[in-house]
């Protein structure tokens, strides 16, 4: 199986994870987040065209075992066990969510987002992921935060979600990994 940075479809994300991990490091500074003290559980990719997001399927299916495929919010989100980890920041990624576009569109092509699992009863996972942010670094002009959660047609486990964004990096938090929800599909 190739690596990631082999794979000639994903040419683009591979040139494009510096400067994920630069704005991801930047957005986390604003925010006075450590980003040290949280496990990345999956990182995310974003498109404008089916066109895109077939191609990069393609890629992925290269370098990575699909891990699941659902319908979310009425779009394909296909989940990839990537055969080498990623590093980004302190870690080693080796899940890709690679939603197919929807109705938004978003202002850059390639990674998005990653995803923090903390570890907490879904009621009060808000209320625990603030807690790691200081009140003046949400209060900080263009800091969106958005509360949801997201669910698959055949999830079990409830998946609340905080998104915070600048509107070019997003830092999500979950109380679950992408794979015990998955695991709760079954």
């Amino acid at each position: 199986m190739s690596l990631l940075s082999t794979v000639t479809e994903l040419q683009d994300l591979a040139s494009d994870l510096p400067r994920f991990e630069q704005v991801l490091e930047t957005f986390a500074q604003k925010l006075q987040l450590d980003l040290s003290r949280f496990t990345a559980d999956h990182i995310s990719v974003r498109c404008h065209q089916v066109t895109t997001a077939e191609r990069w399927r393609r890629g992925f299916m290269q370098c990575a075992t699909l891990l699941s495929e659902t319908e979310i919010n009425g779009r394909p989100i296909c989940l990839f066990d990537l055969k080498t980890p990623l590093r980004l920041c302190s870690w080693q990624i080796d899940v890709i969510e690679l939603p197919y576009p929807g109705d938004k569109r978003y202002p850059h092509e390639g990674w998005e987002h990653v995803e923090l699992v903390i570890p907490s009863d879904v009621d009060t996972l808000y209320a625990r992921a603030l807690s790691y942010l200081p009140d003046q670094a949400l209060l900080a002009p263009g800091i969106k935060l958005k509360f949801s959660s997201p669910q698959g047609e055949h999830e079990r486990l409830p998946n609340p979600t905080l998104a915070i964004t600048d509107g070019s990096v997003t830092i999500k938090f979950h109380p679950y990994s992408l794979r015990d929800i998955v695991a709760s599909e079954r």
